[in-house]
């Protein structure tokens, strides 16, 4: 009778061989340089250029979208919105159908703004992703896709993949 393995003690545990810490080590770098070229560039944070794009493009309208596709509490987001609402780049705007809903709308600043961010993601991208053929950057995309799936959010991995620039592209 042969004993089962043991499950890996802390001892045994390469974090920098981890594909979690790797993902998120990725993503903090890649946050930390948006954040950096926003700051410069539009004078707001990397999430707020985030929002505001998210509005741009009509992936989300309101609140609660924002803070589902961010996952960030409903208070995180009020804030950020108001921030955003004091500074004239969007508004609230009632519903006329639901008074219950309240969608954001960018104001022209906020526009004019939005347009400025996918540059900048663009930037970040081809900066982390020098030295990659095309041929990687798919298949990194791929790879990508297929985790999202796995995690049970495939309308999260088909909209990826539905809106995706061709397999060459570096964004």
């Amino acid at each position: 009778m042969s004993e089962a393995p043991k499950p890996a003690g802390i001892g045994d545990y390469v974090l920098s061989e981890s594909v979690g810490y790797l993902i998120s080590r990725v993503r903090s770098t890649m946050w930390n340089m948006v954040t950096q070229h926003t700051s410069s560039e539009l004078g707001i944070t990397g999430t707020q250029a985030s929002i505001m794009f998210m509005l741009a493009v009509g992936k989300c309208a309101t609140a609660a979208d924002i803070a589902r596709e961010y996952g960030i509490d409903a208070s995180a987001v009020t804030r950020l919105i108001d921030r955003l609402e004091k500074r004239g780049l969007l508004s609230r705007v009632r519903s006329e159908a639901d008074r219950r809903v309240v969608r954001l709308a960018l104001t022209e600043d906020g526009r004019v703004m939005a347009e400025q961010v996918p540059a900048i993601f663009t930037s970040v991208l081809d900066n982390l992703l020098a030295g990659f053929t095309p041929e990687e950057v798919g298949f990194l995309k791929n790879m990508l896709r297929r985790v999202l799936a796995n995690s049970c959010d495939s309308a999260a991995a088909l909209a990826l993949n539905a809106n995706d620039k061709p397999a060459t592209s570096l964004r």
